[in-house]
């Protein structure tokens, strides 16, 4: 998940006047029956609006440090009726956030790029991946997915290898976010990647190891009017297991029935999570001092299918991204532990939660 309705707004705005429901009229929506291929789906997808390839994990450095990481990448449809052949044809906006949560320390630090695309400073093909915004990229080369970063001297060299197929989510290959027609995405994550590299602190270079976490999403309908935001999670068990689960929160505070999720087996398996079958309670508020927004934090999840109950806790307070420069909103996006009961078993785990929607001006005007 990432921060469709700021993202739209980019979009829209950039329309001179345009209305989004015209300009979204000439892109493709989300639909029942699209056959996933990889690594073709890996790629771009220019037929649709909004796009992004999303990266978090934890690391686990030679010197006994550990750290979270976010790397992101988003594409915005632009102007898709566009005819223009030049490398230079502004059709697509790049973003990307980059961010490091530095757990022993107590740091957390975040980038944001925004850019055209054009010849050595954005891009995103299509057929397999390859995407760069300003040198930050992430390409695919032999099966193994390579991330690549560098911000105010810390440089980010990844290799990601995944233990599991690509887990497509929703149903009929369509993750559904609202009640209309096409109100959703083609989601699918890699939801366990060996990862193994570098973190370089100013030329001091330490050798990482770790587990990352792959979304990638396409679509082009934005958020319901009466929705504001979501909760994600992210989870990866010491069993073996995954489990993914968004809530699409209404402003009435009540969550729609939308909201679903995956629970991924030690054998790949997924098996789709409702709504009616989830309990999620949090037990404490933590306040920005940058944006004024307080989020949930120190959460319980139950889903009684599993006979489950799972603590996620975070492991820093501040991981909030203020992304003035790229999206205009606030979101947090923090390293998580899991501790708790699956199946009767006692697990633990890491994994990752993004909260959106809890700040004021989180959906700019279209």
């Amino acid at each position: 998940m990432v921060v469709w309705a700021a993202l739209a707004a980019v979009s829209a705005s950039a329309q001179q006047g345009t209305p989004a429901d015209v300009f979204e009229a000439e892109y493709r929506v989300a639909l029942p029956g699209y056959a996933y291929e990889f690594p073709r789906d890996h790629g771009a997808h220019p037929d649709y609006k909004l796009e992004w390839w999303y990266y978090t994990g934890h690391l686990d450095a030679d010197d006994g440090r550990s750290f979270g990481y976010e790397l992101t990448f988003f594409r915005i449809g632009m102007d898709r009726r566009s005819t223009n052949p030049s490398a230079w044809a502004v059709n697509d906006l790049h973003v990307a956030h980059f961010a490091l949560s530095r757990l022993r320390e107590g740091d957390f630090q975040y980038w944001e790029r925004v850019n055209r695309a054009g010849p050595g400073i954005a891009h995103a093909a299509e057929g397999t991946l390859d995407v760069e915004n300003a040198a930050w990229t992430a390409t695919l080369e032999d099966g193994v997915m390579r991330l690549r970063a560098y911000a105010d001297g810390i440089l980010l060299e990844l290799d990601l290898t995944s233990e599991k197929p690509p887990v497509i989510h929703g149903a009929g290959g369509v993750s559904q976010k609202a009640d209309g027609v096409g109100q959703a995405s083609h989601y699918y994550s890699l939801t366990r990647m060996r990862t193994e590299g570098l973190l370089s602190f100013n030329g001091a270079a330490v050798r990482v190891s770790g587990e990352s976490w792959m979304d990638h999403e396409f679509g082009t309908n934005q958020l319901a009017a009466n929705q504001v935001g979501w909760d994600w999670f992210s989870l990866q068990l010491d069993n073996g297991e995954e489990l993914m689960l968004y809530r699409m929160r209404r402003a009435d505070g009540s969550i729609d029935p939308n909201s679903s999720g995956t629970h991924v087996g030690v054998d790949g398996k997924a098996v789709t999570v409702q709504p009616g079958g989830l309990r999620v309670r949090s037990f404490r508020e933590w306040a920005s001092p940058r944006s004024g927004a307080v989020y949930p934090l120190d959460w319980e999840i139950e889903l009684p299918d599993a006979d489950a109950t799972l603590r996620i806790v975070p492991l820093m307070d501040d991981q909030e991204l203020y992304t003035v420069r790229s999206t205009g909103i606030a979101y947090w996006e923090g390293a998580v532990r899991i501790e708790g009961v699956w199946r009767g078993r006692r697990v633990t785990g890491r994994g990752y939660v993004e909260l959106t929607g809890y700040g004021e001006g989180y959906r700019p005007s279209v």
